[in-house]
């Protein structure tokens, strides 16, 4: 091969115009000189030298390759060239083109054996990533199967790791992390055999239907274990139904939490025709699902024949009066049923009477009734009274969030005269006045079991608060008063006070958001003052509290060495950090002097 025509490629070649500006590529070059020889007759054809200079393979040197192109004169006369130009122009033109082509051609081989190569796709890649998703240790960070191994490992390690818990604790909570209908399936398999975990939440792990597949088999074998929590899965009807037909055989399981599962009427009679078969389920939640009339009908049937539950559950669905009316035929041949959880099922006063009916022919013992948030009025809250007049069991009773007004309050204030065994009562959020509750103080003179009463978010006012105040002096069991958002003012806190220095059995007090500001405080604050061996929690929140009311406070702590509040809630109030360093000082002060510790919530 020639010298000159040889060309290194252990670099990229140069390529310099000579005696003109530096081109991008030599393509654009030749090209630009072959449509400046055609472009006009009347011009000079140019041709720049083109030298391709390269670093030689062995010595380094560089050697310079070049082509003169001819120069043609353009004919003076106006006529059309004659086929002599025409001939001298092509034998030019051609020669130039030949360059162009050859110098493209040179440069796309250098750029190809030069250039580096682009990775090719490895297997792993190429291939499909494999279906679903893999399990991982965090709600929301499931991982890509073609992620890296090193993650997935890490992944496989936490969920061995709960796998490890379930075989080392007796409870164990594992809600919220995420693990889905894999990481389900692979942790069913450690509860197979386990004979240590008693209660598993599973809550919140955006498990399906076809993760509830997981438990067909060791639900049969393990018999230890007790409590089963999906709340907060979307396992929905078909997943109910399917865990109903894997807990028909199963004799272990007593608790079985399903809230907020997206289970509907069919999913609930599936529960019903569960109940009726099973003998071991003690507790059923269904809470804030999507149970209509038909679902509440299906499961009243099981009440007729399960004589086994305990406890039923069926706070905020879709019940009604007709549900009600249902579950109240169910009630009356049964004889298990201790707590009936039907808050927020909008039952209304019809609901409540048909319900009442069915408790009151009842053969068991109804211990705990919630029936809160159901535009339960008045006239409701009287059948709901007469159930409360002959009852001999029941612990509990929730009318929170209804309209039962003063009339009402007044109706459960003649049935709390009669029953001697309900110590917690709520009737918070009933619009009671301060009529209501000067018909419900007299009661606290000769009952001594009620020993929680909640009245928050009632108006009762100053006068309220004071016929209260003035009864529970000295009488009464009560050791819970709630009267959080009751409108009491500064006046009402200042006979609240009086109360506190006499009473000797309230241990927690609720005073949120009842517009106390600082006079109400320094009225509180002379109370405690006073020698009080019952007051352990005062919750003073929402109440525009100043640096005043938190200095009289901070000295009320500091004066009495032997208060016997613990926990002191000022959160939410108007004082600035002066007013919280007298509470802190006086905080450490109590503490340095009696070694006790009280925790101050700003």
């Amino acid at each position: 091969m020639d010298s000159t025509s040889a060309l290194s490629l252990h670099s990229h070649p140069k390529i310099t115009p000579a005696a003109a500006p530096r081109y991008n590529s030599t393509l654009q070059f030749g090209l630009c000189s072959a449509a400046a020889s055609l472009r006009s007759s009347r011009r000079r054809l140019r041709c720049r030298r083109l030298v391709v200079v390269a670093a030689s393979g062995s010595g380094g040197g560089s050697r310079r390759v070049a082509g003169k192109r001819r120069v043609y004169q353009e004919s003076q006369s106006e006529s059309s060239l004659s086929a002599a130009s025409v001939k001298q122009i092509a034998s030019s033109v051609a020669p130039a083109a030949a360059f162009v082509a050859a110098t493209f051609v040179l440069w796309k081989l250098v750029e190809k054996l030069l250039m580096p190569k682009r990775a090719t796709t490895s297997t792993a890649e190429s291939k499909s990533p494999a279906q679903g998703m893999k399990w991982s240790i965090g709600a929301g960070s499931n991982l890509l199967s073609n992620l890296n191994a090193k993650i997935d490992r890490q992944s496989k390690q936490k969920i061995n790791e709960f796998a490890k818990e379930l075989r080392t604790f007796s409870v164990v909570d594992m809600s919220g992390r995420g693990f889905g209908d894999e990481g389900l399936f692979f942790l069913a398999e450690s509860l197979g055999y386990n004979q240590t975990a008693e209660e598993v939440s599973f809550a919140a792990n955006d498990i399906t239907a076809s993760g509830v597949k997981a438990f067909d088999g060791f639900l049969q074998s393990n018999i230890v274990l007790k409590t089963l929590d999906l709340s907060g899965n979307p396992i929905g009807d078909e997943g109910v139904k399917c865990l109903c037909d894997i807990l028909v055989n199963n004799s272990g399981i007593q608790k079985l939490q399903l809230n907020s599962t997206d289970v509907g009427d069919e999913g609930a009679k599936a529960i019903g025709e569960l109940l009726k078969k099973n003998a071991t389920l003690r507790i059923v939640e269904l809470n804030n699902n999507m149970i209509d009339y038909s679902g509440f009908t299906g499961l009243a049937g099981a009440l007729l024949e399960n004589n086994t539950i305990r406890n039923l559950h069926l706070n905020n669905n879709y019940g009604g009066a007709l549900g009600a009316n249902a579950l109240a035929k169910g009630l009356e041949g049964n004889k298990s049923l201790r707590e009936l959880h039907l808050h927020g099922n909008s039952i209304g006063d019809e609901g409540a009477r048909a319900l009442v009916s069915g408790l009151s022919a009842h053969k068991g013992k109804i211990a705990l009734l919630d029936l809160g948030n159901n535009s339960i009025t008045s006239k409701g809250a009287f059948h709901v009274a007469e159930y409360v007049k002959k009852s001999k069991s029941l612990l509990w009773l929730n009318l929170y969030m209804n309209d039962i007004g003063d009339e009402g309050a007044e109706q459960i204030a003649a049935a709390l005269k009669e029953n001697r065994t309900l110590p917690t009562i709520d009737l918070g959020g009933n619009n009671i006045h301060a009529s209501g509750a000067a018909a419900l103080a007299p009661v606290f003179k000769d009952n001594n079991v009620v020993t929680t009463l909640e009245l928050g978010y009632n108006p009762i006012g100053p006068d309220g608060a004071k016929a209260l105040a003035e009864v529970l002096k000295f009488h009464g069991n009560v050791k819970t008063l709630k009267l959080g958002w009751c409108q009491i003012g500064a006046k009402g806190a200042e006979y609240i006070a009086d109360m506190l220095k006499y009473n000797t059995t309230i241990s927690v007090l609720d005073l949120r958001a009842n517009g106390l500001r600082d006079e109400g405080a320094v009225c509180l604050a002379r109370s405690l003052k006073v020698v009080n061996e019952a007051l352990t929690s005062l919750d003073l929140g929402f109440n525009e509290i100043r640096d005043d009311g938190a200095f009289a406070i901070a000295q009320a702590l500091k004066t009495n060495e032997d208060v016997a509040v613990s926990a002191l809630n000022l959160a939410s109030n108007l004082f600035t950090k002066f007013g919280q360093s007298a509470l802190t000082d006086a905080r450490d002060h109590v503490y340095e002097m009696s070694e006790k510790e009280i925790s101050i919530f700003f």
